[in-house]
């Protein structure tokens, strides 16, 4: 009998996938005695493992509801409790036809992309940007325009000329992409003037904004800047936030906020997908969360996060060689470093050698580049190990420098 032809069989999207960089970093994270600084994992010492175990009353007291299927828009309970905490950030309290409860905010990056993106339509994306962003937009055949990034976040100022290239060469661009706060891999923050300017653009060349916010309650220091939602009143941003980091990613619940339009697109491409997402997580946040537990939380992680992040800055003060760059971020999870002279390809398989792992720059440049940047991140490491891993890198730097 002969084997199945698989390549005839698999579609052009999948023969064009390739896998997420950082996945595929686990097997050497996992190699023992490796400290890791790879993946974004928060720190499972800090979850709130008896509150939410706790909140688990909610199925003796709604069970036959809760297990059932449920809407696909999201548990309304959950719901009516993100539109009122996030009031504050959004400049309102937000519509239910305005909310999308989402498996995880990739879902939501991924179900707008499909209710948006035809093969060969762009996006703009921050260079670095997140390389699952990347997975998914390319996955959904989208093309990526790169607009660089300082400590203030995108250049906004680089956009226009950008957007007029493509629209002279005939290429749709769809939307533009910005982490906003804390970005990861950066860590940097999109000033106050750069996103009224962004906005500005947008409505100029009649773009939406997809606005994700994944770290922006894990401020450590300084203000919050408004978010871009709340500047619009045009309909064209879409926010979008998740629970993996203020409370747990194994819980797989986030939420995005837009115009009902776009929101009702992203709702049948979802319904094709999942159904929904699981009413029984979506329930138990919503209890943890109406028990108060979130907003007594949120300053234990902000306080331990912290620390472990005055860890690793003082860690790669007392280690680091002094032309290695880096700025210490004011929250979030990561810490972007550069090493003149040092692909950081090689430098990986060295300091896996000495014991410590980081994902390399070029991950998040996907249209080349970052090839002497690396990204560390502090939130899952011990204090101990933050100095011990540090030092090990300082090792595979000096390596790759004596060869």
């Amino acid at each position: 009998m002969s084997e199945l032809n698989w390549d005839r069989l698999f579609s052009d999207q999948a023969k064009a996938m390739k896998p997420s960089p950082i996945r595929e970093l686990l097997p050497y994270t996992k190699k023992p005695g490796v400290i890791s600084f790879a993946g974004g994992n928060p720190d499972p010492l800090i979850f709130p493992v008896a509150e939410f175990a706790g909140a688990s009353v909610i199925l003796g007291r709604k069970g036959m509801e809760v297990l059932q299927y449920g809407a696909t828009d999201g548990y309304e309970p959950l719901k009516t409790f993100i539109a009122n905490w996030m009031a504050p950030r959004m400049g309102r309290v937000t519509a239910p036809d305005e909310l999308l409860v989402t498996t995880g905010s990739q879902q939501g990056m991924d179900l707008l992309c499909a209710a948006l993106i035809n093969p060969g339509d762009a996006i703009v994306v921050e260079e670095p940007t997140y390389p699952g962003a990347i997975h998914t937009m390319r996955n959904r055949g989208a093309r990526l325009l790169t607009v660089p990034c300082d400590g203030d976040g995108m250049i906004v100022d680089l956009l226009p000329e950008k957007l007029k290239a493509a629209r002279d060469g005939g290429l749709p661009v769809k939307f533009i992409y910005s982490i906003v706060n804390f970005q990861n891999p950066s860590g940097a923050v999109l000033s106050a003037q750069r996103r009224k300017k962004l906005l500005d653009i947008a409505a100029e060349f009649d773009l939406l904004i997809f606005e994700d916010d994944p770290y922006g309650h894990l401020r450590f220091e300084g203000q919050d800047e408004p978010t871009i939602f709340s500047m619009d009143a045009s309909g064209r941003v879409v926010y979008a936030c998740s629970f993996s980091k203020i409370l747990a990613p194994g819980v797989r619940v986030a939420w995005t906020v837009g115009d009902p339009q776009i929101i009702r697109k992203m709702i049948l491409v979802k319904q094709g997908a999942d159904l929904c997402t699981s009413v029984v997580a979506q329930a138990l946040v919503a209890q943890y969360c109406e028990e108060g537990h979130l907003s007594s939380f949120l300053p234990k992680i902000i306080k331990h996060y912290s620390k472990k992040c005055k860890g690793m800055a003082d860690a790669f003060a007392k280690h680091l060689p002094p032309d290695v760059e880096y700025t210490v971020p004011k929250g979030g999870f990561f810490f972007w470093l550069r090493a003149p002279g040092i692909d950081s390809r090689d430098l990986f398989l060295k300091a896996v050698e000495r014991g410590v792992a980081f994902v390399g720059g070029p991950a998040f440049f996907p249209n080349g580049g970052g090839g002497d940047c690396i990204r560390t991140c502090f939130t899952f490491a011990s204090q101990q190990d933050l100095d011990t891993g540090a030092e090990r890198l300082a090792q595979a730097i000096k390596d790759m420098r004596d060869k």
